[in-house]
């Protein structure tokens, strides 16, 4: 598996080459963020997923601040966020509205649609769009962080269980082949 994703992912070398990379040398280029072991490995997962239910395009933003942060592996990460995408973000985001609701206890309000930019300008819609955010969004929002935590949380457990199993199974068919 470390091959695999060693042969796929960019190469911090490579990367440090880049003119427009120069200025974060010290920081970007750190060896454990471009490092690939089991601590790393499940650190970028629980970041990548996290930060995949970032809004907008700030999703990759997120998780390469967060492994500055955390000090996990960067393209993995990064790699992880394209969870979300065109085709998956509806059902994820009609799941974390479902998910606010049950955590607030409120019963299924009719989903409304955001407000539209009027000719009444940008205050009267931004005043519209807070109404909706407090109204609707509010269950969305605390979907959003309670299904982040979830995600990350069972994929950090999930990658560690995945790379002992393989480690163990290594390690068994090793000893198996001695005389």
């Amino acid at each position: 598996m470390r091959r695999l994703l060693k042969r796929h992912l960019p190469d911090h070398t490579s990367l440090a080459a880049n003119r427009w990379l120069t200025p974060f040398g010290s920081t970007l280029f750190h060896p454990r963020l471009w490092h690939l072991n089991r601590h790393s490995a499940a650190g970028a997962i629980a970041v990548g997923l996290f930060c995949g239910l970032i809004p907008g395009p700030f999703q990759m933003l997120g998780a390469a601040i967060c492994c500055l942060l955390f000090r996990v592996n960067l393209p993995l990460a990064l790699f992880t966020t394209l969870y979300t995408n065109p085709f998956t973000i509806v059902p994820i985001y009609i799941l974390a509205f479902s998910i606010g609701e049950w955590t607030l206890g409120t019963d299924s309000a009719p989903f409304t649609q955001p407000p539209e930019w009027g000719s009444a300008g940008f205050a009267a819609w931004l005043g519209e769009l807070m109404h909706w955010i407090i109204g609707l969004g509010q269950p969305l929002a605390i979907g959003l962080i309670v299904l982040a935590f979830a995600l990350a949380f069972s994929g950090y457990l999930l990658t560690r269980l995945a790379w002992r199993i393989y480690l163990t199974r290594h390690w068994h068919r090793r000893h198996s082949r001695k005389p």
